[in-house]
């Protein structure tokens, strides 16, 4: 199989989300430094070529190029995990890892807008970002506490799938822009599983405590 290369800039929290399944899938790759910050590599016609959208991570695999962090996961996950154990082939599962991988593209999205304005001074306003952040982290607490109550230990299956290594990031550098933790406790017991799962990757940013 065609090797894959990741495009990546190491503070930006998608590429991390990346980097994870790919660790954590055992999988080998090369890495093409981005100066994103503040060089903004990203958005010369060198990467605008490869996503229009400008932004990061980019994968390639083989003659395909993908961007968009979710999209990325669901094929390193179709393509490379044989047992479908990130990504179930169908039914209720794959629904549900869908569901959440949608829910980090769209609602949680808020959190990886403040955080850039809080560390890159990324445009926004920062009370309303923090607001729509705290909004989308209350809804994942929510969700873990009730499968909490039902002895499940992860958001969409009973094992830990890409609904997973796509949420961690936002919830654990949320610090960066003013949120702790401690206000989302089913959250805080969910990270400690997370970081003691095979090929767990960490970076700047992210506590060891949890």
């Amino acid at each position: 199989m065609s090797g894959l290369t990741l495009y990546n800039y190491d503070l930006d929290e998608n590429c991390y989300k990346v980097r994870v399944a790919l660790s954590m899938f055992g999988l080998d790759y090369k890495t093409v430094v981005v100066n994103a910050f503040p060089g903004k590599e990203h958005l010369t016609p060198r990467f605008l070529a490869m996503n229009p959208a400008g932004s990061l991570p980019i994968l390639e695999d083989g003659d395909l190029t993908l961007f968009g962090s979710e999209a990325i996961l669901a094929h390193l996950a179709a393509s490379r995990d044989e047992a479908r154990t990130w990504l179930p082939a169908g039914g209720a599962d794959f629904a549900r890892v869908m569901q959440w991988l949608t829910f980090s593209a769209g609602e949680l999205s808020v959190a990886v807008a403040a955080r850039a304005h809080a560390l890159l001074d990324a445009p926004g306003d920062e009370a309303a970002l923090r607001a729509g952040a705290r909004k989308a982290l209350r809804v994942m607490d929510d969700h873990m506490t009730a499968r909490g109550f039902a002895g499940a230990d992860w958001f969409a299956t009973g094992g830990p799938t890409l609904a997973d290594i796509a949420l961690f990031p936002a919830f654990a550098l949320s610090r960066d822009f003013g949120v702790d933790h401690d206000e989302y406790p089913a959250l805080r017991r969910w990270a400690r599983r997370f970081r003691t799962l095979p090929g767990f990757l960490t970076m700047p940013g992210i506590p060891d405590y949890h």
